[in-house]
């Protein structure tokens, strides 16, 4: 399958590229694939004729969303239309993102595709936009895969790293970690998701729409670090806060577990998160 990537450099990115397989992947860089600007969106398909775009490019910092919704949606909203455009005259498949924010938390079993969405902040309300932009500009040729606390080698860079990296250094530190325990997901590494998402982008048969891809079961951030620390095994001391889901003014779900249901129709199914972190931590740290 020949596939162009945008947003290589990313986490899933570069779990893509590392898990690519027999699939023929073009990775332009940002330099010279701006995603934000549909002509050199327009050219890149016309060069290298794929058969699936996969975006990872997104304004993934939840906090700087607040800050800058202006940018939060031109690039989760507005760009994603513009690719869709692209891909639609193209005839192209789009793979693209999207993520369990979409949600306001008030339920306590997986969300399911057809789940109505409450999004409670900047960053959230900008990927429903951009998930409804897509879906009414290209219905016929545009996947959305919904996903939840990503972790990676390749890190992320707009984050400063990511969440699991970030423990392990907090823990070999020796230091007292105050973790949430009251906001609960389904952590998923992209090293998983990106041979998921292969699998999903293969069927031929794939209709358009909504799907979720996560890690199998689901824990609260506590959880997730105490399990870091213990397998580990690191000199720290993880102690459970409740701050009601809120960073400042701004809210997170409580609870934004996604329940792979149609890909698990389709034979796609994702391991444990448990099995996946120690797989990530032997992998990075042994």
């Amino acid at each position: 399958m020949r596939i162009l990537l945008i947003g290589a450099s990313g986490q899933l990115g570069g779990d893509l590229l590392r898990n690519r397989g027999r699939h023929d992947i073009t990775a332009p860089t940002r330099e010279q694939l701006d995603v934000a600007k549909p002509e050199e969106v327009r050219r890149a398909l016309a060069a290298h004729e794929p058969e699936v775009l996969i975006n990872c490019a997104a304004f993934h910092n939840v906090p700087l969303c607040e800050q800058q919704p202006e940018s939060a949606f031109r690039i989760n909203c507005v760009a994603m239309r513009d690719l869709a455009a692209e891909c639609r005259d193209a005839r192209v498949r789009l793979v693209t993102f999207s993520s369990d924010y979409v949600f306001g938390g008030d339920k306590r079993s997986p969300y399911a595709e057809s789940d109505m969405p409450m999004p409670l902040q900047i960053y959230g309300i900008s990927r429903l936009a951009g998930e409804y932009a897509v879906a009414a500009t290209a219905p016929d040729h545009a996947v959305v895969i919904r996903t939840c606390g990503l972790y990676g080698i390749s890190g992320a860079r707009s984050k400063g790293g990511n969440f699991v990296d970030g423990r392990v250094a907090d823990g070999r530190a020796g230091k007292v970690i105050e973790m949430a325990m009251e906001q609960v997901v389904a952590p998923t590494s992209t090293e998983d998701l990106s041979i998921a998402v292969l699998k999903l982008a293969e069927k031929r048969d794939l209709a358009p729409g909504l799907y979720h891809l996560v890690n199998e079961g689901e824990c609260s951030w506590y959880e997730l670090t105490a399990a870091i620390v213990e397998i580990m095994r690191l000199p720290a001391k993880v102690i459970p806060v409740d701050r009601g889901g809120r960073s400042g003014s701004m809210r997170r779900p409580l609870y934004s577990v996604l329940g792979n249901n149609k890909a698990r129709d389709l034979g796609v199914v994702l391991p444990p998160w448990r099995d996946a972190l120690e797989r990530y931590l032997q992998r990075k740290y042994a």
